[in-house]
């Protein structure tokens, strides 16, 4: 029964965020912003509540009832690997990517550095209220930059979202579904880990990981469709650079989260090695091509095979 609320509680995770993400993107485009900002920044945050709630809700239940920084660490570190390898290698199959070779070096050298911020954070063992702070001010302060640059492309100058309530209602109404589906999603996941022993971080990393990334797997294979290769990418890495630095800190706001030795010495390395490899691959003239698209799906699948090696 337990396996059935952990479906029910990803299936409302996906409906809330894509609520909250199609309310978001009314709104922005209400405030005429670019395809790349909305992309990097609004959807990517909207595509990333289901990783934050489970996150506040994990974090909660370690400071009142029972540890929970498997799941917290395990979601996040499976959203980060499935979005730079699934969710891109199969955009990738879709069309040809490429960015601006400027946007590449500078959004990617903070998606590199945010992965090395969390590495510091996370060497101990365990992350602290000062350094989940630390980490969040470290967004913000990306945030704001990206604010004070954003300017309005010819294209979007016409542009305008004449409704204003609905947008907002959607908005709303996701954010309820996506914190109400956390919670059972959470608490599946620890009575199911529980009951076969097996180890949260593992099953976090494959079931829970993997499901809450969808929702960025849809956005982008969407915007592909429509030929918004800046808005897919852009969503992309947008959504790891807000994983990185926010869903672990906001849980550790509320209670310490502790970190497994694997985690450190494999999962955290094999995230900045993969995202190296990708970027450089964005910073040539071609972008990134069909063949190597399979192979980032590829390496997925024995990433897969390397955590199932775990249980």
């Amino acid at each position: 029964m337990d396996f059935w609320y952990l479906v029910l509680g990803i299936v409302g995770l996906l409906i809330g965020t894509e609520l909250t993400i199609g309310g978001a993107l009314a709104i922005a485009r209400r405030y005429r912003l670019s395809d790349f900002f909305v992309g990097l920044i609004v959807l990517s945050i909207g595509s990333d509540l289901p990783e934050i709630a489970v996150a506040l809700d994990a974090g909660m239940k370690s400071l009142l009832v029972q540890d929970a920084s498997g799941v917290v660490v395990g979601t996040t570190i499976g959203s980060i690997v499935a979005l730079i390898a699934f969710v891109l290698g199969v955009t990738g199959l879709v069309m040809f990517l490429t960015l601006p070779r400027s946007w590449v070096l500078r959004h990617g050298s903070v998606l590199l550095g945010a992965t090395v911020l969390l590495y510091l954070a996370r060497v101990d063992g365990v992350m602290s209220r000062a350094e989940g702070l630390f980490l969040i001010a470290a967004y913000v302060v990306y945030v704001m930059v990206l604010l004070t640059r954003e300017t309005l492309p010819e294209e979007l100058k016409e542009t305008m979202v004449r409704e204003t309530s609905w947008p907002w209602t959607r908005l709303l109404s996701g954010l309820l579904l996506v914190t109400a589906s956390s919670e059972l999603t959470v608490a599946s996941v620890v009575r199911i880990a529980t009951e076969f022993s097996i180890n949260e971080a593992v099953i976090s990393v494959l079931v829970v990981g993997l499901g809450t990334s969808l929702p960025e797997l849809s956005i982008s294979l969407g915007a592909i469709l429509k030929k918004k290769v800046h808005l897919s990418v852009g969503n992309i890495i947008g959504s790891n650079i807000f994983n990185t630095l926010i869903p672990i800190s906001a849980a550790a706001l509320l209670s310490p989260v502790l970190i497994s030795p694997g985690i450190l010495s494999f999962d955290l390395p094999f995230a900045f090695v993969l995202t190296a490899t990708v970027l450089y691959l964005f910073t040539r003239e071609y972008g990134l091509q069909k063949w190597e698209s399979t192979l980032l799906v590829g390496v997925y699948l024995l990433y897969v095979v390397v955590k199932l090696a775990q249980l």
